[in-house]
């Protein structure tokens, strides 16, 4: 039996493949929250999912970062929302609902195929269905 058949099927999950993973999960939060600031001008793109991953990513990889996040004045609130009580705010599934009708009206206006705009649709029924019955968290004032 050779040495290399003795090593083990996965390895080892320690300090060390923690601190090797951290760069990947770093890049992983940086891109997730660019592309949720994008979607703060772009309809098409949410933002609240981005910044949350982004938030988990950070949790892993920068606990300044994951700091920041959690304290900023516009991200903050839905990132502890969300952690706190698996909730999102009325304000934010009305504007995650209003920008998914956008964007299905937009393909409609483009001249997307029609199987492309049933999937789509398909899609868009199901995450805003899902989105409208999360609850929407503790009361504020």
């Amino acid at each position: 039996m050779s040495d290399d058949q003795n090593l083990p099927l996965f390895p080892p999950s320690g300090p060390q493949r923690g601190a090797a993973m951290k760069p990947l999960w770093f890049t992983a939060g940086a891109l997730a929250l660019v592309l949720g600031i994008i979607g703060i001008f772009l309809p098409l793109l949410p933002t609240t999912p981005f910044v949350i991953l982004a938030a988990a990513c950070f949790a892993r990889s920068s606990e300044r970062m994951h700091d920041w996040l959690l304290n900023h004045r516009s991200f903050g609130p839905a990132i502890r929302n969300w952690r706190e009580h698996r909730a999102i705010s009325p304000r934010g599934k009305k504007f995650a609902l209003i920008a998914m009708a956008g964007a299905f009206v937009i393909s409609l206006a483009l001249g997307v195929p029609y199987w492309a705009l049933l999937a789509q649709g398909l899609v868009l029924v199901a995450m805003g269905s899902w989105i409208a019955t999360r609850p929407d968290g503790p009361k504020t004032g």
